[in-house]
């Protein structure tokens, strides 16, 4: 009966040493994700500069999906102008180095109808708006920046 006692004893220990290093084990192979909400376009370049700056710093260490809508389906059309603010790079170059990032970018459907634009009118890569890559983009928290 002490035996038994002491075998239990030793496998509840154990269990419990254990738990930090499962969470740490979890922590470590759950990465955070940047969900960049961008709602401006040509009508404000400052704004779609420093989502898109911050998508690409993000992505160096983060999952990170960029959502465009409203106006900012502008800067994602096969005809958009490129913009330039400050000491920023362009837009367009921006969005190339996440596509070589392989971060997903999408744009609102509903927007795209608005504007009178589909999904042809869409530049290479990026993609039309899924509900379900907004919460399986990244396997961590979600953080939210709003441009």
């Amino acid at each position: 009966m002490k035996t038994r006692l002491m075998i239990a004893a030793a496998v509840a220990a154990v269990a419990l040493l254990s738990i930090p290093l499962l969470r740490a084990q979890q922590a470590s192979e759950t990465r955070d994700g940047v969900f960049i909400h961008i709602s401006h376009g040509a009508d404000d370049p400052h704004r779609v500069a420093m989502a898109l700056q911050m998508a690409a710093m993000m992505s160096e260490d983060k999952d990170v999906l960029v959502y465009f809508d409203i106006k900012g389906i502008d800067v994602v059309l096969k005809d958009a102008a490129d913009s330039q603010f400050s000491h920023f790079p362009s837009a367009q170059a921006q969005l190339k180095k996440l596509a070589e990032r392989k971060v997903t970018v999408m744009a609102c459907p509903g927007c795209l109808k608005a504007a009178g634009k589909t999904v042809a009118d869409l530049a290479p890569g990026i993609q039309v708006a899924d509900k379900k890559a907004f919460f399986s983009f990244t396997t961590g928290r979600i953080l939210t920046l709003d441009y």
